[in-house]
Formats: structure tokens, C-alpha cells, sequence
């Protein structure tokens, strides 16, 4: 029987559509990054009503954010993916009952999430904690994939032995491959050199590969073994302003096959993603504040952009109710296992401010208020010996303090502005631990230098916030030796000036917290030795392991109590003066406005550039000296030569 031509053209139109039509699919990408256990939108906490549409300004909420993982499902036609990019612990009070009750992996897998990778902060349960998380979380929740290509677990320590056998009980594998409309999606795990070195220092004895060198494997083995049709990265690398230092987008460069790298560690929120050369880089900023949906297409076994926006996590979402009922039996578990022992509760109400004490790049209010209270804290627990100074890095405050609508200043809002580090024993408690020690008056100097000659290099992250002394610094002057005038003393006891030569060998107590006191340590050796400090005792002698700088708690128990840095912050703002008479503690006057404790005063007076010099002034002044007479004395064998050339040529005509 033979068909008509029209019925024949039809019928190879309608196949060629088919074929069209199946040559082209669609995914969705939902995607997060370093979401630091922050449950509850903020700040302050006590604003945060999820269930109620527009009903306060704070951002985030993992309420929130779960609703708009399940809208994005309900609206698209085709699969739809929902990742994490690592650092979903330590940023709240949350995740002090992490290694007992893994509240965040067990959120992640009731709001949907496909799979997650693990970012620097991850690791600072320490690997048993970590290994006692993921096993809690796997005895109360079916897990999303975990991926992670980077650890190396050492052979010659048993530190990292639970979280070796937990990796492999899970699974955390290098990589997972999830098949959605025929698409095979291959998805892998990979830690960022910068966070593997200055962000994950409590994996020890864990170890991390190369980024590029781990990618690269992986891709082949996606590419060619798994015959996957998309490759997602989720790298815990990061992006930078300076491209050299990007290293996101150096991965992107340097390894071929990866389609979509979903971007963490940096907390850079992008409105639209970068493309270098067939690969997407995203990243939706941090702590649940939005999340990014990207919509690529696959045809020919190439992956397109199609749309991305990046969604503000507001109160213009709803919050899931079955999500924030979860949150809320969390956060009376924290009140129950945790803070009751402590007389606290997580939204115990601790003093009212006025004003929002916001972190800047200068002497802001909650960096002296934070520094204040360190201070304050260790000479209230060991007056011994006076501590007269205190200091504090930007890097270590993660969030501002903000008023809110009743300006009522609650347990789990000072906690986040501090939450990080973990204690030096194996079992301690999270938070970084105070320590304190001892400096002569010229490593002061060398200790402030930092802010005058480091910060300016390496960013935000190293603004010091100080406690205790203030300080005239000029930015013209040479590098490392640019402070001039050093002062000890406080706002409300006045201040004297500080004789910072290196004749004087009194000694000054410090204190900090245990990150701080580390990187004072290695400030010697990113400046050449020019801040070399050495941390000491008080009889002076020096001390190598910060374990035994610790403040001990309670000196009448055995061993070491840490005295944690975020219960000095609670304590020292309970102690504030109730003036209103409203029987709250009200923040004081003082940190209403910065304080003035670090002054530049730029100068260009030859004077101001070399008086009272140190080493670096000295060598450069020996530098230019030799410069001057190496010139001098060229030019004067240059004129004697010109004047035998030209006597010479008189002689001959």
C-alpha cells in the first residue's frame, strides 16, 4: 500500500521535531553556599517571623529557603537539581549540638537537597567530630550525596580514623552520578587551596589535594567512565578580585569538561554568572540570604545558559511550616542540652541598644566592643596578673548587631557575631578558646604593625580591632615600622604613653583568642622576620604551645577549662548598666560611635618619615645612603673620565 507524498512529509516533519525535541532537555540548578548553620533570618532574631508574609526586614531562613526549593520544583517542567557548596556548619548557636545531633544535615535532607560538598568550616568539629556528625545525621535522616574529592587521611596518626570509617559508612564519595530525564548529571566535591590552608586548620591530621590536580581526575573518570552529560563542581575554592588569586575561576581555566561550578568559601553573591570559555561559575553569597536558580539547556552534548536569577531569601517568602516547626524543636533542644546549664536561653533577651554596631574596616563599635570584652573577661576570671590589652581580627566577626524594631539584643545574636573555632582539646567545646601572654613594649609595636603594613596587603580580614591602647600610625612611612606613638590605658581610665624602645623589658599581658594568638605568631614569617613576636609567660620565657596559654575557667579542677571567647562577649554585655530603668542592661554610650583608637596621620615631613626608626626604617635609610654615594660616585668617575677625554683630545689637536 503505498501513501500519499503530503502523508510522507508529514509524517518526516513530525519524527524530525521528535528528534529535535530530544536532542534539547533542560535543568534547573538550585544552589547555596556557606549557609553557616544559620536556621533563623537575621538580624536581630527576634524581629524573624517566617510564617508571616512581610512581616519583618531580616534575611534568610532555612524556612524561607525551603519553599522556594519546592516552588522552584513545582514550577519547572523539567528536573530540577538542589546543591550545597560546603560551610553549612558553624555560625549559630546551632551548631554547638552538631556532633550530637547533625541539625544541619538533617535539614538539608528535609528541604530536598540532592547533594552537598564539605567547605573549610566543616572541619571544625575536628575530623572525630565530624565523623560523629555525619553518623548522627545517617541514624535520623536518609542523607542527600555527600561529595568530597580532596582528603588525604593520614597514615602515620590515628586522629582521622572515625572520620575515615565514617566516609566510608555514609557514603562521602568523590563523586555521585544522578540521572534525571535520561541527563546523566555528574557531581563532585573538591576544598579550595586559600580555605584548606587558613580556614580548615582543625582537619589535622587530614590532608587536601591540590584543587586543579583533583578536578582534573575526576572529570576524566565523569567524562569517560560515567559517560555523564553535565559536570557540576562544587568547589569550596572561591572567587577574588584579583584573578590570579580567583581561584574558581582559575579551575575553570585549567581544567576542560566542567559545565557549572558552584562557587563557596568567598561569600561573593552574584547577580549574573561567570563564563570563561564552556564553563558557568555561580555563587549566591552566604548564611541562606538568597539562593541562586540557574536554568541551563543540553543539546549536542554542549550546556548553554538559558536564565539566572538570584532570589532574596525575605520576608516576602513564606516559610514552610513543616521546616520552621523542625527549627523551632532544634532550638529547644539548644535550650535544653546546652544553654540551661549556663542560665541562658537562645532568645534570652541580654540588653537593649539604640543604634546598629555594624563591622567596618575601622575602629567600629563591635570591634571594640568585642576586644573590650575579651579583656574584661580574662582579668574578671584571672586577675593574677592585669591583662592590658586585647585584640581582635575582623576575620573572626561574622555578623553586625542591629537594633532591629525593639532594639533588644538576644543570646543567638551575640553569639553569631563570634561563633567560629573550635576548643584545643580533643572533646572541647566549639568556640574559640582565650588565651593570653605576655610581650615586651617593642613587640607591641611589631603586634600593631600588623594593621599598618598587613592589612593594607591583605584585605578586610585583617583589620585589628584593639583593647586597652591606641595607637598614631603614618602610611607613608616604610613598611613595618609605621607606627609612631603607642599609648596605654582605656577611655574611661585616660591614657600614658608607651615607651616602645628596646631597652624597656617590662612585660605586657595580652589577650586574645587562640586563632589570633597563632597568626601573631606567623606574622614573623610573611614579613620577613621584621613582626617577629615571641608569645611568652609572665616570667618571660617563651611558650611554643599555645594549649598552655589557655585561661583556665576554673583552676581548682583538673586539667584545663577553656574560657570560651563567646561567653566573655554574653557575660561582659550582661554586666552593661540598666539607665532607662526598664530592667534591661543598656549598651553604653562609648560604642555609639568609633573611638578613635587607631589614628593615621599621613606626613610626608621628613621628619615624621624617620623619627624614633626601627629595623625597617634603618635599612632602608642604609639603602638609600649607599644608592646616593654608589651615584655620587659614579658621577664623579663619569666627570673625571669626560675631563681625561677631553684633555686628551686638547693634547692631540
Amino acid at each position: 500500500m503505498k501513501l500519499p507524498r503530503a502523508a510522507i512529509i508529514i509524517a518526516v516533519i513530525v519524527f524530525s521535531m521528535n528528534v529535535c525535541a530530544a536532542e534539547e532537555k533542560f535543568l534547573t540548578i538550585v544552589h547555596t553556599n556557606d549557609m553557616h548553620s544559620s536556621f533563623q533570618g537575621f538580624s536581630p532574631e527576634l524581629d524573624y517571623q517566617p510564617l508571616v508574609f512581610r512581616a519583618d526586614e531580616t534575611m534568610g531562613g532555612w524556612s524561607r529557603l525551603a519553599t522556594i526549593i519546592g516552588d522552584t520544583r513545582k514550577e519547572k517542567k523539567h528536573p530540577v537539581l538542589v546543591v550545597d557548596s560546603g560551610d553549612y556548619t558553624v555560625g549559630s548557636l546551632f551548631h554547638m549540638l552538631a556532633r550530637e545531633e547533625a541539625f544541619e544535615i538533617r535539614l538539608l535532607a528535609a528541604m530536598g537537597y540532592d547533594a552537598i560538598g564539605l567547605g573549610a568550616h566543616d572541619f571544625s568539629l575536628k575530623p572525630e567530630g565530624l565523623a560523629r556528625s555525619l553518623m548522627a545525621a545517617k541514624t535520623q535522616a536518609e542523607l542527600p550525596a555527600i561529595v568530597f574529592a580532596s582528603a588525604v587521611f593520614s597514615k602515620k596518626s590515628d586522629a582521622d580514623d572515625a572520620l575515615e570509617r565514617a566516609f566510608a559508612e555514609i557514603p562521602v564519595t568523590p563523586y555521585t552520578v544522578i540521572e534525571r530525564d535520561g541527563v546523566r548529571i555528574g557531581i563532585f566535591g573538591i576544598m579550595g587551596k586559600s580555605a584548606a590552608v587558613e580556614a580548615a586548620t582543625y582537619a589535622r591530621p587530614v590532608d587536601f589535594r591540590a584543587p586543579v590536580e583533583v578536578a582534573r581526575e575526576i572529570v576524566q573518570r565523569l567524562r569517560q567512565e560515567e559517560k555523564v552529560d553535565v559536570v557540576v563542581c562544587l568547589s569550596h575554592g572561591g572567587l577574588n578580585v584579583n584573578p590570579k588569586k580567583s581561584e574558581d575561576e582559575i579551575l575553570a581555566r585549567k581544567v576542560r569538561g566542567i559545565d557549572v561550578i558552584v562557587s563557596g568559601c568567598s561569600h561573593h553573591l552574584l547577580e549574573k554568572p561567570v563564563i570563561l570559555g564552556k564553563t558557568i561559575i555561580v555563587q549566591a553569597g552566604a548564611y541562606g540570604r538568597y539562593v541562586g536558580v540557574l536554568d541551563v539547556s543540553l543539546r549536542d552534548g554542549k550546556v548553554k545558559l538559558e536564565h539566572y536569577q538570584v532570589i532574596p531569601v525575605n520576608s516576602s517568602v513564606l516559610g514552610d511550616k513543616e521546616i520552621q516547626k523542625t527549627i523551632d524543636d532544634f532550638k529547644d533542644k539548644i535550650d535544653k542540652l546546652f544553654l540551661s546549664g549556663l542560665d541562658l536561653s537562645y532568645d534570652k533577651v541580654l540588653a537593649r541598644t539604640e543604634w546598629d554596631l555594624k563591622i567596618t574596616d575601622e575602629g567600629s563599635p563591635l570591634g571594640n566592643l568585642i576586644a573590650d570584652s575579651m579583656r574584661w573577661y580574662v582579668n574578671k576570671v584571672d586577675p593574677s596578673s592585669r591583662a592590658t590589652i586585647a585584640l581582635e581580627f575582623n576575620g573572626v566577626i561574622r555578623d553586625h548587631l542591629m537594633a532591629g524594631r525593639t532594639g533588644f539584643i538576644a543570646v543567638g545574636d551575640l553569639f553569631r557575631t563570634i561563633p567560629l573555632g573550635g576548643g584545643m582539646d580533643r572533646d572541647a567545646a566549639m568556640g574559640y578558646p582565650l588565651v593570653s601572654f605576655y610581650l615586651y613594649p617593642y613587640e607591641i609595636k611589631r603586634m600593631l604593625e600588623i594593621l599598618t603594613s598587613i592589612y593594607p596587603q591583605r584585605g578586610n580580614d585583617y583589620y585589628m580591632h584593639i583593647s586597652g591602647v591606641r595607637f598614631v600610625y603614618n602610611p607613608h612611612r616604610v613598611i613595618y615600622d609605621r607606627v609612631t606613638d603607642i599609648e596605654i590605658g582605656s577611655e574611661e581610665e585616660g591614657y600614658e604613653p608607651l615607651d616602645y624602645s628596646e631597652g624597656n623589658r617590662t612585660l605586657y599581658r595580652v589577650a586574645s583568642n587562640s586563632r589570633t594568638a597563632s597568626f601573631l605568631r606567623l606574622a614573623g614569617e610573611e614579613t620577613y622576620r621584621f613582626l617577629d613576636v615571641s608569645l611568652k609567660d609572665r616570667r618571660g620565657r617563651a611558650v611554643r604551645n599555645l594549649a598552655y596559654l589557655r585561661v583556665d575557667e576554673n583552676k581548682y579542677n583538673p586539667g584545663i577549662q577553656e574560657l570560651k571567647q563567646w561567653r566573655g562577649l554574653i557575660e561582659y554585655v550582661q554586666s552593661f548598666k540598666d539607665t532607662d530603668g526598664d530592667g534591661v542592661p543598656d549598651m553604653p554610650e562609648k560604642y555609639r560611635d568609633k573611638l578613635d583608637r587607631i589614628v593615621a596621620m599621613p606626613s610626608w615631613n621628613p621628619v615624621s618619615l624617620i623619627s624614633r626608626p626601627t629595623l625597617p626604617t634603618v635599612l632602608s635609610l642604609l639603602l638609600v645612603a649607599l644608592l646616593f654615594f654608589g651615584v655620587v660616585s659614579f658621577l664623579r668617575r663619569a666627570v673625571k673620565k669626560y675631563r681625561k677625554r677631553r684633555g686628551s683630545l686638547q693634547f692631540k689637536h
